[in-house]
């Protein structure tokens, strides 16, 4: 059988050498102006016609950097994407959400109804230029990526394709309340660095000081500030944008009034569902845009949004789930280093969105529907029309007696741990939430961690065992306190003893029904609403049984190797304290009436 490779990168010749750079605003239909920045390939005749891609960003469409740190870095948001697409004869165009970087407006959450708006009246301002061939595709990464997809909605006829990387499809559940539980970490550094990109230009960055040192002065010093449009006089406009910028919000401002998916963030009613994807479906589908769309297997949740947009939605989709971080330059697997390049590497990565956007803008774009999935640890590609795919059977695994875990359900009548939640517990600031943040993904130090925790761990296996899917952990326990988090981890120990960290869940003790409405997209594992009526108080010390889905993973446990499961209640560098009073005991029982156990996607070697 052949090699599969999904990458296809452009091979053609580019036809420019440099480009070209303007700034300007472009008026929207209540009068905001939107700081827009436009490459063009240099030399480019004056009678040429050329597409666009563009991109809608909320982290500066263009910098201003000190000299000499200019030498080094230049301005644009993304210089190699700019340099590589305009030599392949496109235009490209970036501009400033409202609310943010050199634009007015103000902004109370992400992805407005009015932000979405605007991205409509750009392209429509693009196609007027005379440098424009009518049409235009999106692109974006993580906030990007969710804007680029956000263009489907309006069904322009410019757009003829789109591409989406590493977005949060789903924000309550795949970025700020996984399971229920405030991703407080994350989003607590997500708002200090969206406070200092849109108020104090200049120190935005030293909001990453705890998380990379020195480094984050050295960034500080080196950005001055967001570009400023080149015909706003004296810097008019930008300084008053930067004014009515105080007055925006973010996701952390609101921690104290969402607990779950309905809660409203303001008197109209917006939820996290109203600034989703996935209510748009009809829409989308209408448009029948084929997508490009990449995630990664430890990079926040975005390999669960890579599958559910694949089976919730028809349009044409060219899928990627990797091995890499969330700006795709490193590895994120556990074979290997965080300091080791994604492979292919980021200017091939370029070429090969050239060959996707080739292909949507002929007449007659491709309309296959094909995942491409990276199994860690065979190193190899594959790919899939369905999911899960075939052959997929899930195979139990039984806590035992004395930490153990194997495959027979337990025997005996009575059987229980007890564990004392270690709210010191932690999975770092290089774990898939903080990847989020463009850092690597580094989870080493997971033996020492594993002291703190409730572990049950298997006999070395026989065989080698794929895993591909979404585990699912079926837990009954017991527990002292009204409230907690439960977090389940999915590790293995190689030969040499070495453990390595391969996926995890979490659920919320009050957030366990499971419901019986249909899921607004298409998920696995059961289906937990995380709406306040389906809230489930807990009664102190009763029996109760917690079953959630892991996120999913494709990895090749080698022969030899031990698995493991550990189960937390803290994880103290990403989420909130449940309960927010009291160190609460947990009881697992591992019994012949109240089984625990994880259920694995195994693919039969």
């Amino acid at each position: 059988m052949s090699e599969i490779i999904p990458f296809r990168i452009y091979k053609k010749k580019p036809l420019y050498r440099g480009y070209t750079n303007f700034s300007l605003y472009i008026s929207m239909r209540d009068n905001i102006k939107i700081a827009t920045e436009v490459w063009l390939p240099k030399n480019l005749p004056a009678n040429k016609k050329i597409p666009t891609m563009f991109v809608q960003t909320r982290y500066w469409r263009a910098i201003t950097i000190r000299k000499p740190f200019s030498w080094f870095r230049k301005e644009p948001f993304d210089p190699k994407s700019v340099k590589i697409m305009t030599s392949h004869g496109y235009a490209v165009v970036c501009v400033d959400v409202r609310g943010c970087g050199a634009s007015q407006g103000t902004r109370f959450y992400p992805f407005s109804e009015e932000e979405v708006k605007d991205g409509k009246e750009v392209i429509d301002w693009i196609i007027s230029q005379q440098w424009s061939n009518g049409k235009v595709v999106t692109y974006g990464n993580s906030y990007t990526g969710q804007t680029a997809e956000f263009v489907a909605i309006h069904n322009h006829p410019a757009v003829k394709g789109i591409i989406t990387k590493h977005d949060a499809w789903d924000p309550y559940s795949h970025i700020g309340y996984p399971g229920g539980v405030f991703n407080e970490g994350f989003v607590s550094y997500w708002a200090k660095l969206g406070r200092g990109q849109d108020q104090n230009p200049g120190k935005a960055l030293l909001a990453f000081k705890p998380l990379i040192g020195f480094l984050a002065e050295l960034g500080s010093f080196a950005v001055k500030t967001s570009k400023p449009v080149q015909t706003d006089e004296n810097l008019k406009i930008f300084k008053e944008a930067l004014k009515t910028h105080k007055a925006n919000k973010y996701i952390i401002d609101y921690k104290d009034i969402i607990d779950f998916r309905d809660d409203a963030m303001d008197e109209k009613g917006t939820t996290l569902a109203t600034i989703s994807i996935f209510p748009f479906k009809e829409k989308i589908e209408k448009s029948n845009l084929p997508f490009y769309c990449w995630g990664s297997w430890q990079d926040s949740a975005s390999a669960d949004v890579v599958i559910s947009r694949f089976l919730t939605f028809n349009n044409p989709q060219r899928a990627i789930i990797s091995d890499f971080d969330h700006i795709d330059k490193r590895r994120a697997s556990p074979f290997f280093s965080p300091k080791d390049k994604a492979n292919p590497v980021y200017t091939d990565q370029i070429k090969d969105w050239i060959t996707f956007f080739e292909e949507c803008l002929n007449d007659n774009p491709s309309s296959e529907k094909i995942l491409y999935y990276y199994t860690m640890g065979e190193e190899k590609w594959k790919k899939t029309t369905t999911w899960p795919p075939e052959n997929q059977t899930y195979q139990k695994w039984f806590f035992r007696e004395n930490g153990t875990l194997g495959c027979n359900e337990p025997e005996y009548e009575s059987g229980k741990d007890d564990y004392k939640i270690n709210y010191n517990a932690t999975t770092g600031i290089r774990n898939r939430w903080y990847t989020l943040l463009s850092l690597p993904v580094d989870y080493s130090n997971r033996a020492e961690e594993d002291k703190k925790l409730l572990c049950y761990t298997s006999a070395p296996l026989e065989r080698e065992m794929e895993i591909t899917g979404h585990p699912i952990i079926t837990l009954h326990m017991s527990s002292t306190h009204e409230d907690g988090a439960i977090i389940g981890y999915l590790e293995f120990i190689d030969t040499e003893g070495n453990v390595k960290h391969v996926t995890e869940g979490y659920l919320r003790i009050i957030c366990r029904k499971i419901s019986n409405e249909e899921p607004p997209y298409k998920i696995f594992g059961p289906y937990h609403s995380y709406k306040r009526n389906d809230v489930l108080p807990y009664v102190p010390g009763e029996i109760v049984e917690l079953t959630f889905g892991f996120f999913p993973t494709s990895i090749l446990i080698p022969k030899g190797a031990r698995l493991r499961v550990a189960i937390a209640g803290a994880d103290k560098d990403s989420f909130s304290r449940y309960p927010k009073e009291g160190v609460p005991t947990i009881t697992i029982e591992r019994n012949k009436n109240h089984a625990s156990f994880i259920d694995l996607p195994i693919i039969p070697k």
